[in-house]
């Protein structure tokens, strides 16, 4: 699946644990010789958030990492001290250069159009469970600084049920330089569908660097996906885009079909591939969660 074109790079926390994850790969005929094991302890799975953010310095064309503070999404989740120093550790493994903005930030709470463009979410990056010391201004300015990028645009809230404080890849996503997906719910009497409403409605009046409006193609949310009576962010958003695959999470819901028909038909040059989410999703998280991309040079 994501093998066939790149290469996977997959940490784990000690030989075992390599051993076991081999096992089950080679049981599904995956081939090894495209994975890579690296054995750095952490504390949590979700690398989107605490992993390294890889850039291309495209002055000298070399790949960099910037190492964002972390702090478990508001230090809901401590100890948290594993996870805080893996994007240095995986520069020293690679001989990158590690840039510290000194300020916390969580891959997933950004997504970009790969033009110039960035995507958030007011609920996430202007919690004071985060900078406190930092106005709106000013968080955008290490944005434009640390990421190259020279727009920001703010969404308001994420769904129900969503510990991140509202990350932006459980609602809204680049597909390509100037289309979005983005999930609504069509259930009035849900407690998501009018901040998905409101959501909608601000893309629809957001225009990009170059004048244009958004294209915005609707994806239908999951019916609610409930655990020990807490409601759990399932989405369909939280897909991971690889080089020849696309993987979205589904939910055993009647609504898997039709998103898996509308992200394909974003992805026209790979495969989606649908894969039941619901386990996973009961450590609030996804496939977008447990994944970083990683560029080519």
């Amino acid at each position: 699946m994501l093998t066939e074109g790149e290469i996977v790079r997959i940490n784990v926390v000690d030989e075992q644990m390599t051993a076991f994850a081999k096992q089950q790969l080679q049981a599904v005929g995956t081939d090894l010789s495209k994975v890579e094991f690296f054995e750095f302890g952490t504390n949590d799975a979700w690398c989107r958030d605490h992993g390294p953010a890889f850039l291309v310095n495209y002055e000298t064309k070399e790949k960099v990492i910037v190492d964002w503070g972390y702090n478990a999404w508001g230090d809901k989740y401590p100890p948290y001290d594993l996870d805080d120093i893996i994007p240095t550790k995986i520069g020293k493994q690679f001989n990158l250069p590690v840039y510290h903005p000194g300020i916390v930030m969580e891959g997933g709470s950004v997504d970009f159009n790969g033009a110039g463009t960035l995507l958030t979410t007011t609920a996430c990056l202007l919690n004071k469970n985060r900078n406190p010391h930092l106005n709106q201004q000013q968080i955008e300015s290490y944005l434009q600084n640390y990421y190259g990028v020279e727009q920001i645009l703010w969404l308001g809230d994420g769904i129900i049920g969503d510990d991140t404080d509202g990350h932006i890849d459980d609602i809204t996503r680049f597909v390509n330089t100037n289309t979005v997906v983005t999930v609504v719910e069509h259930n009035k009497n849900d407690e998501n569908y009018h901040l998905l409403q409101e959501n909608l409605q601000a893309l629809k009046t957001m225009r990009l660097l170059n004048g244009k409006q958004l294209n915005i193609v609707e994806l239908p949310m999951p019916e609610p996906v409930i655990y020990d009576d807490q409601r759990l962010p399932a989405s369909y958003a939280n897909f991971y885009i690889g080089n020849a695959a696309v993987v979205v999470p589904t939910f055993r819901s009647h609504h898997d079909d039709k998103a898996l028909d509308l992200i394909q038909g974003c992805f026209p040059d790979r495969k989606v591939i649908g894969i039941d989410s619901t386990d996973i999703i009961w450590g609030l998280g996804s496939f977008h969660c447990l994944s970083q991309q990683e560029p080519a040079v």
